[in-house]
């Protein structure tokens, strides 16, 4: 074996390799794992170069991997101030009424449909305390935000727009727009017009947020769109990102063949730890927003429609990328959503096995449980968006999808146990990026799902480590702590499959190393 650089002695090591499930140390060499084996096989490994890390005490895995993130996309997302603490209408008058502005707007995110208490989304509510300032806010779903009239106004939103994708400037029975935009192309409308934070800060920023999210144990990203490749290019070529980033990007309704090619000719851009790998589709929107895609109408009569007016044109794309070899990912909440993709994978044949995943599926019935094993279809959920849900029903979430329909919330272990990949992630900024809270929500969901079983601790690990790579068409080189794979490693100060959950949270991160470099050191 060559000198190692790094050899990381003394843990206890759970490898998730069949072939030895278990080891005390860890040789690591030019970004790949050299050796795996015993404390007293330290001596013949080092070099006079190797760095030597003891680690006694300490629990060391497969680097923990956040299946479903934007950390690019949402250093816009998240400007301004953080409403996702507040709790009620009251407290949301609250905190615009003292909010700083930027360049004169009143900028949130994060903000909680359950805020309103069961009220539309209308800029009425909030208007007299925002002193004529702009406003601009984001609801925590990332698909929907309000906008005030002054907003509206710098944006030239006078009614009702017509939109190549499900998207709406929400107006009252007059034509008035309430300021409730819902999915992206009306947000944009407001979004293109409000300040947005200047390259420099969003490059601090990048450089900040993948440092704090090193700093629990990630190693890796799937993100879901993407990106801003100039950006992470140029940081990139600066310094080494302690996270590794995987880009989706984007396919929208109305994509002609030249779009398609685009996206086609972008894969396998990247530099060291980043790459564009993958397309992500949008099949619909979000339960709270009322564009959930569902086999029967929610409690407002909403969410009969998909996002892609035509269905169909989604179908055709997702099979000329499938034939370009271009993996896809859809985004789909509602029943009929899930239901859809599966079928659209169903009829692209055997080779689309392991190729092709669905995000978030929040309320899946049985009949489709099976099919994710039986199509290769690997499911990428996120267990924190729980949180955002009460057990006694009273959420928005809940109430529109009624009784029955919330009954199947987050279906985590009823489909380990129908035999998918399930692959876990936060959704940041929808949710915290910590991945020491994925794995403790997949263990012990909250909300509407918390009647249900969750993942065992080494199910939940797995989620973050295995089934995320399978996820990613990985799992010959990622996700495991073998000869030969890269070198992605997480070192706890608790076992993350034993530990309570609740402690599991607030775990100690003594170490995280991605590509062989130590990108986080805590106290080892």
């Amino acid at each position: 074996m060559t000198v190692p650089d790094l050899i990381l002695a003394g843990a206890t090591v759970r490898t998730l390799d069949p072939a030895r499930p278990y080891a005390t140390a860890v040789a690591l060499r030019d970004g790949v794992i050299a050796a795996v084996g015993d404390e007293s096989d330290v001596r013949d490994w080092r070099g006079p170069g190797t760095e030597v890390v003891p680690l006694a005490g300490a629990h060391l895995v497969p680097g923990l991997v956040d299946a479903h993130s934007h950390p690019v996309w949402g250093l816009d997302m998240a400007t301004g101030v953080d409403l996702s603490g507040v709790a009620d209408l009251a407290g949301l008058r609250q905190a615009l009424a003292g909010a700083e502005r930027i360049d004169g707007w009143v900028v949130g995110f994060g903000l909680d449909h359950n805020a309103f208490e069961g009220r539309a989304v209308d800029r009425a509510l909030v208007e007299d305390v925002l002193g004529g300032a702009p406003a601009f806010l984001r609801l925590y779903d990332g698909h929907s935000a309000l906008a005030d009239g002054a907003a509206l106004a710098a944006a030239g939103v006078t009614g009702a727009r017509a939109f190549a994708q499900r998207s709406e400037v929400v107006c009252d029975d007059a034509g008035r727009p309430t300021g409730h935009l819902v999915e992206h192309a009306a947000m944009e409308l407001v979004a293109a017009v409000a300040p947005r934070p200047s390259y420099a800060a969003r490059r601090e920023r990048l450089v900040s947020l993948l440092s704090a999210m090193a700093a629990t144990g990630l190693t890796g990203a799937h993100v879901m769109d993407a990106g801003d490749p100039e950006l992470v290019a140029e940081v990139a070529r600066e310094t080494v990102l302690p996270v590794r980033l995987r880009f989706a990007p984007w396919c929208m309704p109305g994509v002609d063949e030249a779009g398609l090619r685009e996206l086609v000719a972008q894969q396998g851009r990247g530099g060291r730890h980043w790459v564009v790998d993958g397309v992500k589709f949008f099949m619909d929107g979000t339960v709270e927003g009322g564009t959930a895609w569902l086999e029967h109408a929610d409690c407002h009569g909403q969410g009969t429609a998909a996002f892609w007016p035509d269905p169909g044109a989604y179908a055709e794309a997702v099979r000329s990328l499938h034939a370009d070899g271009v993996r896809t990912v859809t985004h789909a909440i509602g029943d009929a959503a899930v239901r859809h993709v599966l079928d659209v994978v169903a009829g692209l044949g055997e080779g689309a096995r392991g190729r092709h995943r669905v995000e978030h599926l929040e309320s899946v019935p049985d009949a489709l449980l099976p099919r994710f094993a039986e199509l290769g279809v690997a499911a990428s959920m996120q267990p924190p968006h729980t949180a955002y849900t009460r057990a006694d029903g009273t959420d928005e979430w809940s109430r529109r999808l009624g009784a029955d329909r919330a009954g199947r919330a987050w279906r985590l272990r009823d489909l380990r146990d129908a035999g998918a990949t399930v692959a876990l992630g936060s959704d940041w900024p929808i949710a915290p990026y910590d991945v020491r809270g994925v794995l403790a929500d997949a263990r012990a969901p909250r909300g509407a799902a918390s009647a249900r079983a969750g993942l065992t601790g080494l199910e939940a690990l797995e989620g973050c480590t295995t089934h995320a790579a399978r996820a990613a068409g990985e799992g010959g080189s990622a996700g495991r702590i073998a000869v030969g794979l890269r070198a992605d490693l997480t070192v706890l100060g608790l076992d993350p499959v034993e530990a309570p959950a609740d402690e599991l949270a607030q775990a100690p991160v003594r170490l995280t190393v991605t590509g062989g470099r130590v990108a986080h050191r805590g106290d080892c």
